[in-house]
């Protein structure tokens, strides 16, 4: 023996080392109130029955919670890992052309909203556009629009909607001393004269981005992010009747159920109700 060992270059305490008895080692601490092989079970139910696709192990965690079934994250992040049900999605990180280093986020609704279009295809009308206005409070989207022509008209209406679902009206000044900042890109729709007439009408505070740099910007992106993950990308749509079906959807869904790690794990609805339920206990 000795001498295989020395050809094998091991020590003597190999020889000797425990042999594995085959069972495998007791989980130290309380015993979990639901087994690995049950918590599995109810992880892919949650995965085949949510309403998006590729979500990460955090809110596949508090989903479960909600639904009164109590395990650590990090055990289900392990069985997730384990078991190939980890989002296959890792997006790259953007280059920075200009470094910005402010906040454009909110503490109270309505303070700012951004803005901006992007472009989706239909087999029957080909490229068309979706605009948007979302707060950047609770990255709740306010208003929508999708259409064939991406013009200033178009990039006009969800703000239209938007102001008169929050201020009841679309008349001159209906915005004035609220406070509230518009925040867009440098696109052709926004840097138009109808659309900054529009602004100044409607008592709007203009917030325009620097330029080339697209995170001053980065709450509707990171939307358009989303929507692309979740919509354009995996349907193909026939004609823009279906496509706004889909987006209509889809928004209705993300506004009420979609969970944003900045907001603790809750959805923009929930995370306005909230702050809504704080500030009238507060008064």
């Amino acid at each position: 023996m000795n001498r295989i060992l020395a050809v094998a270059d091991l020590s003597s305490a190999a020889y000797y080392r425990k042999k594995p008895t085959g069972k495998e080692k007791a989980r130290r601490g309380p015993k979990p109130k639901i087994s690995d092989e049950d918590l599995l079970v109810e992880i892919r139910a949650e995965i085949l029955t949510s309403t998006f696709m590729d979500e990460g192990y955090k809110k596949i965690w508090k989903r479960l919670r909600k639904r009164g079934i109590k395990a650590a994250a990090e055990r289900v992040n392990q069985l997730m890992r384990d078991n190939h049900l980890l989002s296959t999605i890792r997006p790259k990180p953007e280059r920075k052309v200009n470094e910005h280093t402010g906040t454009i986020k909110t503490e109270v609704p309505n303070r700012m909203w951004g803005t901006d279009g992007k472009k989706f295809y239909t087999l029957q009308e080909g490229w068309c556009w979706f605009f948007g206005v979302i707060d950047h409070f609770n990255d709740e989207l306010m208003a929508w629009h999708a259409c064939k022509k991406g013009d200033r008209y178009a990039a006009m209406e969800p703000m239209r909607t938007a102001v008169k679902k929050v201020f009841g009206s679309l008349d001159r000044d209906i915005c004035v001393d609220i406070g509230l900042f518009l925040r867009t890109d440098h696109g052709s729709q926004y840097d138009s004269n109808d659309f900054q007439k529009e602004i100044k009408f409607l008592g709007l505070v203009y917030s325009p981005a620097f330029v080339r740099s697209p995170e001053c910007n980065g709450i509707i992106e990171r939307f358009h992010r989303t929507l692309n993950e979740q919509v354009f990308d995996n349907q193909v749509f026939e004609s823009l009747a279906q496509a706004k079906e889909a987006i209509g959807q889809f928004i209705e869904n993300y506004n009420q159920e979609w969970l944003l790690h900045r907001l603790g794990l809750t959805s923009p609805l929930e995370y306005r109700k909230e702050f809504e339920r704080r500030k009238n206990d507060a008064a």
